[in-house]
């Protein structure tokens, strides 16, 4: 009897310990967008697709639904922020963001609009390094735009956009 116990309590335990393991499954991931002042009165990105990638190879980018369009990041300041991109992934340690850019980026100064060149903006993106693991079933990001740091005027007259970004 003692022995049919211990074995029925024994059997008890070890299905409840399986019963307790985490599904880590799938969280909902959104990214906002925020921005840091600057000395022009629009800084325009053109946003095309925002990937997000789980692998340390970079081999698999999953593509969230993003809100493509042109963004002024100067209208995003002081506590504003936007909505990019959500998508459900692998609940999991998220490595990189890619905000993919299209060629219709400028930059407006003393009421002239300049083209904004991005060095690899649309053929690879704008990658940010994460490495955070997401909470389930839903996380959020925001990628910090820093418009003051990241726009340089050229000698040539041409603006440069080298993007310095920060996730909160």
């Amino acid at each position: 009897m003692k022995r049919t116990f211990l074995l029925s309590l024994l059997a008890s335990i070890i299905l409840m310990a399986a019963c307790n393991k985490k599904d880590e499954g799938s969280t909902v991931l959104k990214i906002n967008m925020t921005d840091a002042p600057v000395n022009a009165e629009e800084v325009n990105i053109d946003l095309q697709a925002v990937r997000v990638n789980f692998t340390a190879d970079s081999s698999g980018w999953t593509d969230l639904d993003a809100i493509p369009g042109i963004y002024n990041l100067l209208g995003l300041q002081n506590g504003l922020d936007t909505l990019i991109a959500q998508g459900t992934v692998p609940a999991g340690m998220l490595k990189e963001i890619r905000l993919v850019l299209g060629s219709n980026n400028t930059i407006k100064v003393n009421g002239q609009v300049y083209p904004l060149i991005i060095p690899s903006g649309s053929e690879s993106g704008l990658k940010i390094k994460v490495n955070k693991k997401l909470a389930a079933p839903m996380d959020s990001l925001l990628v910090d735009f820093d418009a003051a740091l990241s726009v340089h005027q050229e000698g040539t007259g041409d603006y440069k956009l080298r993007p310095v970004l920060k996730l909160k």
